[in-house]
């Protein structure tokens, strides 16, 4: 009767093994949790000539933008779902907090009327703008290569949900404030007709329609994202201070806090895409590509803010300040 070798428990799970020490609860929940990068001609295990099989060799696994092993990105927060929604509860805590106090107040009838007209043509419609974000996040999520990356982006997906919800809710109390100044039924015609907007639907129509995952992610993260949370977000609640409107001033903060994680996962990820030789080249490329592009779209957005000064060239100059800090 031949030997029979008896194995060793593991102490942990195999991906981890080799860590030396407990593995943390982010590690756990997060870590390698991918099964369709294991086999790189058939990522879901099926006909390798399935579409969705052929869709994932060529816009992951194909992207230009490479690294040896995707799944060593650790988010710098280690931010996993029980954390995100204790830390975000309480961020909407605090926003309902300010909605309800404003409310107290009587906020809205204190608002020029001239002033609710500019929330109708240049606030309320950026849900539209949000939603695009929150759909770009997800495909992203979807297609990436490791779980890790994945995740950032669904949490980055269900922020730009929240901030959907909070435009909506306000919206809603504008149109009960202001009933002649269509909040809640022009929205959509200033999105796609006023030349405010024009310049984010074209770049965000173009964003969403990028497949191969490392241009999607670049483009998001380190253009379109930052031109969004510099112009619709900061520079629009600039505006709304000078105008008497605190509560959108408050709001947009909260909002940008949000945006600064985001973007903190974003750095630990470029930094670590420059760490293969090339990729600095593919990046800064896809940069030079859609750079106009985002600049117009800042500059059409910014030029309806009179009230703040060099809106528009200081909103562009903190995204290439953005991109600069991380060697771009």
């Amino acid at each position: 009767m031949s030997d029979v070798e008896v194995l060793k428990p593991l102490k942990t799970w195999s991906h981890l093994a080799g860590h030396r020490r407990k593995p943390s609860e982010y590690e756990i929940v997060s870590a390698n949790l991918h099964y369709n990068d294991k086999n790189a001609n058939a990522p879901y295990e099926l006909d390798p000539h399935l579409f969705m099989n052929e869709w994932y060799k060529k816009n992951t696994f194909g992207t230009p933008l490479k690294h040896a092993e995707w799944n060593a990105f650790r988010d710098p927060e280690e931010v996993i779902y029980r954390t995100y929604n204790m830390m975000q509860d309480g961020q909407e805590t605090y926003v309902f907090g300010l909605f309800d106090q404003f409310n107290n107040r009587e906020h809205d009838k204190a608002l020029d009327p001239r002033w609710a007209g500019s929330l109708a043509r240049l606030y309320t419609p950026s849900r539209y703008l949000f939603h695009t974000i929150q759909m770009a996040s997800a495909y992203i999520g979807q297609i990436s290569p490791a779980s890790t990356i994945t995740n950032c982006n669904y949490f980055q997906m269900a922020d730009s949900l929240r901030w959907v919800s909070h435009t909506s809710y306000r919206t809603k109390e504008l149109a009960t404030a202001f009933p002649d100044k269509g909040f809640g039924i022009d929205e959509r015609k200033y999105w796609e007709n006023d030349p405010a907007w024009q310049g984010f639907r074209e770049l965000m129509e173009k964003a969403l329609t990028v497949w191969d995952w490392g241009e999607a992610i670049i483009v998001i993260s380190l253009l379109a994202k930052p031109a969004i949370e510099e112009s619709v977000l900061r520079k629009l609640g600039e505006s709304a201070r000078h105008n008497g409107d605190t509560l959108l001033g408050l709001l947009t903060d909260a909002q940008l806090l949000d945006a600064a994680r985001h973007r903190r996962w974003a750095t630990a990820l470029v930094k670590m895409a420059l760490e293969t030789p090339g990729n600095a080249e593919v990046i800064k490329g896809w940069i030079a590509k859609w750079e106009p592009l985002v600049d117009k779209a800042i500059d059409d957005y910014c030029s309806t803010l009179p009230d703040v000064a060099d809106a528009a060239a200081s909103a562009k100059q903190a995204t290439r300040n953005f991109r600069q800090s991380l060697g771009l």
